[in-house]
């Protein structure tokens, strides 16, 4: 196995796939030559050609029209949003156009593209730099939403991505692309949408959590194990569709839980799983299911952002609060 970090995880994936299907074409803002402002794609034009991965004017509705456009031609898009903020210019291409796509033909048509965008805090960069939008696609029936937390997740999810008849909305935490190196199996794999990984198991509380966060709720799980608190993690690698049957089978066993979100407080992916739980598990539960969160404001200025970002503390204390219960 080769040891890669998700950014290069990522582009292996799209590496591996361009070299398999002649249709899987990739494009946006400085991808081609320049590699992306964060370098994701870098190397892919001189290996494919301009005509497989080529840079857009700095226009978002163009790039999802575009992919669009392509994905009902056969074509297997990968389409990068340069930031996630920006994917606002775009939002009927991508929640209107091609999450429905599939409907308003009867089947006709596809729309088999991959909408890329990195996102997330912790990295002093501007508001809708570092923005968590998934609360607006997980509200989006027709379109899928992956948030990896590793490189080996993040290569497995991509290859089942760009695979997808269906589009995907492909989130990467700007503070995970060159965090740490893992094991990653050279070559083509998959992971499967829409299946969470325990990461770690536990029999008093379960931690539930994506992206990022993933790595806080680690960090605070070993702490309470030191405290005597047996802490389960579950890694939701996709966010739509929801793996509820792992989220229930954990709370059958510990009895209590909590979302960890970086995203703002209210009407987020949290407040989705947590309704889906109390349908679900409520008879399991021994204490309400609490979300840890970024409050309900505008990012803040990167000054201030440690302050605003979900902590092991506060995770921590999010723990106590249920045990106490």
């Amino acid at each position: 196995m080769a040891q890669m970090n998700m950014l290069e995880a990522i582009r292996d994936a799209m590496r591996v796939e361009m070299k398999r299907d002649a249709n899987v074409v990739a494009f946006g803002e400085d991808v081609g030559k320049v590699g992306g402002v964060f370098r994701v794609t870098e190397g892919l034009q001189e290996e494919f050609g301009e005509d497989r991965i080529f840079d857009t004017p700095l226009a978002e509705s163009a790039i999802a029209g575009m992919a669009v456009g392509m994905g009902i031609q056969g074509f297997r898009p990968i389409a990068e949003i340069q930031f996630v903020g920006f994917i606002y210019e775009a939002l009927d291409q991508m929640f209107v156009q091609a999450a429905r796509m599939r409907y308003r033909s009867g089947g006709r048509y596809n729309s088999p593209i991959v909408f890329r965008t990195p996102f997330g805090g912790g990295v002093k960069a501007a508001e809708l730099h570092t923005d968590s939008l998934e609360g607006l696609a997980i509200q989006t029936p027709g379109i899928k939403v992956i948030v990896p937390s590793n490189p080996y997740d993040a290569k497995g999810l991509m290859i089942s991505a760009i695979r997808d008849n269906d589009p995907v909305f492909f989130m990467e935490h700007l503070n995970l692309y060159r965090a740490f190196r893992a094991e990653v199996p050279e070559g083509e794999y998959t992971v499967e949408i829409g299946k969470a990984n325990i990461v770690r198991e536990g029999k008093d509380v379960t931690i539930i959590a994506y992206g990022m966060m993933v790595h806080t709720a680690v960090k605070a799980a070993e702490e309470l194990e030191k405290q005597g608190v047996s802490a389960e993690v579950i890694d939701l690698r996709t966010l739509l569709p929801l793996d509820i049957d792992t989220i229930v089978a954990s709370i059958q066993k510990t009895n209590r839980a909590i979302v960890v979100q970086e995203a703002q407080k209210t009407s987020g992916a949290a407040a989705e799983i947590i309704t889906q739980i109390n349908e679900k598990a409520i008879l399991h539960l021994e204490a309400p299911v609490l979300r840890v969160a970024g409050p309900d404001t505008v990012y803040p200025f990167a000054q201030v952002e440690d302050a605003w970002l979900p902590t092991q503390a506060r995770i921590i204390a999010a723990v106590n609060k249920v045990r106490e219960f």
